[in-house]
């Protein structure tokens, strides 16, 4: 049995934790507000421009000297996986979830005979995949969000990605990352990024939900521009679900830690106190036996 001071000690450690977790949820939860609203708002934009480009790709993609962004190189024999994640833990399942439909994409595509690469966003992402996917990983980027998460971030990815297309690095490119739906929940998705890959249906002579536009300059023109900007977009779009869903997985996280270690508490101390009590008995017990022998 733990005496005494090994419990004090150890309810000590637990309260200094409870306390480090209730702050780590509360700076969670102020940063969620802000994060959430930033991945609702640029949902319908980024969404927008994927329905309209799946709009002009259904006549432009089917052309000679279609952009290969649009109809890809004519083979997949080589496709990059960026994988989105956070640059630290203490925030649940988020990290590995998305690593996990990662590394799950990668083996089929490992066991159909293709070559994959990685392209990673945050730390965790490259650690998890480090061992098993270390000669695979191309390049890394760390802190996106520090000091905010701005569009030069994702710019700066879908730099990185295009310049690599245009080497003939890979043939296709597929984003994974988080899409946040609450604080409890947090979907891990992928998107196909290269060549593009409408969500939905869309005919050639409009959108998906009905809408009809007529393009100037030609549709090739507004594809060749837009196109490119969409990956920046999209990855964009990632980032903040991305940072979103890390807030709210964090704050999920640390609500439990902190319950966790209040009920910690209150058993230590039902332990510490009967711990005494019995010392206490013992100690009664010795002296009335002294006072009897004398």
């Amino acid at each position: 049995m733990a005496n005494l001071n090994d419990l004090k000690l150890r309810i000590s450690s637990v309260k200094s934790t409870q306390k480090i977790t209730s702050a780590m949820k509360m700076v969670a939860a102020a940063k969620l507000r802000r994060a959430q609203e930033q991945a609702e708002a640029s949902r319908p934009y980024a969404e927008r421009m994927e329905r309209m480009l799946g709009s002009l790709a259904v006549s432009a993609g089917k052309q000679p000297g279609a952009s290969p962004l649009l109809a890809g190189t004519g083979k997949d024999d080589v496709h990059l996986l960026i994988v989105a994640a956070a640059d630290r833990g203490l925030c649940g399942g988020f990290n590995t979830n998305i690593v996990k439909e990662a590394r799950k994409k990668a083996h089929e595509l490992i066991k159909a005979g293709k070559t994959v690469k990685f392209y990673c966003i945050g730390r965790k992402s490259r650690d998890q995949l480090r061992r098993e996917f270390g000669s695979s990983i191309v390049d890394t980027i760390e802190d996106v969000a520090k000091p905010s998460l701005g569009f030069d971030k994702a710019t700066t990815v879908s730099d990185y990605v295009l310049r690599m297309f245009d080497a003939g690095e890979f043939d296709v490119c597929t984003i994974f990352y988080a899409k946040f739906k609450s604080v409890i929940v947090q979907i891990p998705s992928a998107q196909q990024l290269i060549p593009f890959e409408a969500e939905g249906d869309a005919d050639a002579s409009g959108l998906a939900d009905g809408s009809i536009y007529d393009y100037e300059p030609s549709d090739e023109k507004i594809l060749r521009d837009l196109l490119p900007r969409n990956i920046s977009i999209q990855i964009f779009k990632a980032m903040l679900e991305n940072a979103a869903s890390e807030h709210g997985a964090r704050m999920s996280a640390m609500d439990s830690a902190t319950r966790n270690a209040g009920e910690m508490i209150d058993r230590l101390s039902i332990q510490y106190n009967r711990t005494r009590q019995a010392n206490i008995t013992n100690e009664l017990i010795e002296i009335i036996s002294a006072k009897e022998a004398l």
